[in-house]
C-alpha cells in the first residue's frame, strides 16, 4: 500500500510559501524583515521542515536571502537587479502577447477595460500597482499557457513591488495609463506586431525611468542640499 505520509508536508509548505510570498509582494513584509523559522512554525502550526522548504523556494524566486548571522530575511533589490528582471519581463510578456492576441475575444477586451477604468479613478499608489499587475496578466491570459502565465506573474509581481513607488514619483499615473489604453486598442485591432512593439516600449520606458530615478537619488546622496 502506498504511503501518504509525504502529502501533508508538501501541501503545507506550498501554503506557507504562498502566504509569505503574497505578504512580501504586497509590501506587508518589507525588505530586511527577518523570517525566523521557529516563529513561522508557530504561526502556521507546523514543524520547521515545511517552513524551511517554503523559505528555500522563496529564495529561489529572489524574494528571500539568507545571511550568516540573521538567517532568512526578505530580499532587497537594487536598480540593476530590477532592470535584469525587466529584461526577462520583455521576453516573457512579448512572447505571450504573440500567442494571446489571436485568441482574444470581446470578454478579454472588456476585462482589460474594467481594470483600466478602476485604475483611472484610484488615488492609492498601492492600488495602481495592483491594477498594473492585473492588466498585464489579463493581456497574457489568452495565450492559454499556464506555465508561461506563472512565470509572468512571478516576474511582474517581483518587479512591481520594488519599482512602482519610484515609478509613480517619476511618471505619475498618466503615462502608464496612456500606454495601457494604446495596448488595449491594438489588441482590439488584433495587430500582433503593434501590441508587441507597444509592450516592449512600455516596459523599456519603465526601465529608463527607474535608472533615471536611481541616478537622481545617487546624485542627491553625493551632494545633499545645504540647509542654511
Amino acid at each position: 500500500m502506498r504511503s501518504r505520509t509525504s502529502t501533508p508536508p508538501r501541501a503545507l509548505h506550498q501554503t506557507i510559501r504562498e502566504v509569505l510570498r503574497n505578504e512580501i509582494l504586497s509590501g506587508k513584509l518589507q525588505a530586511g524583515h527577518q523570517l525566523r523559522q521557529d516563529a513561522l512554525a508557530t504561526r502556521f502550526s507546523a514543524s520547521r521542515i515545511p517552513v524551511r522548504e517554503a523559505l528555500r523556494q522563496l529564495e529561489s524566486e529572489g524574494l528571500v536571502v539568507h545571511h550568516l548571522n540573521r538567517g532568512a530575511v526578505v530580499a532587497g533589490m537594487n536598480a540593476q537587479q530590477i532592470c535584469e528582471l525587466l529584461d526577462i519581463r520583455v521576453a516573457l510578456e512579448c512572447h505571450a502577447a504573440r500567442l494571446a492576441v489571436p485568441n482574444m475575444v470581446e470578454r478579454d477586451f472588456e476585462a482589460m477595460d474594467r481594470i483600466l477604468a478602476a485604475y483611472a479613478v484610484s488615488d492609492v499608489v498601492s492600488d495602481w500597482a495592483e491594477y498594473n499587475r492585473q492588466f498585464h496578466l489579463a493581456l497574457s491570459a489568452p495565450a492559454n499557457n499556464a506555465r508561461l502565465r506563472q512565470l509572468i506573474e512571478e516576474y511582474c509581481l517581483n518587479t512591481d513591488r520594488y519599482t512602482h513607488v519610484a515609478m509613480s514619483e517619476a511618471t505619475g499615473r498618466e503615462k502608464p495609463m496612456e500606454d495601457h489604453y494604446a495596448l488595449l486598442a491594438a489588441c482590439r485591432e488584433r495587430d500582433v506586431q503593434k501590441v508587441v512593439m507597444l509592450l516592449e516600449a512600455h516596459i523599456d520606458h519603465t526601465r529608463k525611468e527607474l535608472m533615471a530615478t536611481a541616478r537622481a537619488h545617487a546624485e542627491q546622496a553625493m551632494h545633499p542640499a545645504t540647509v542654511l
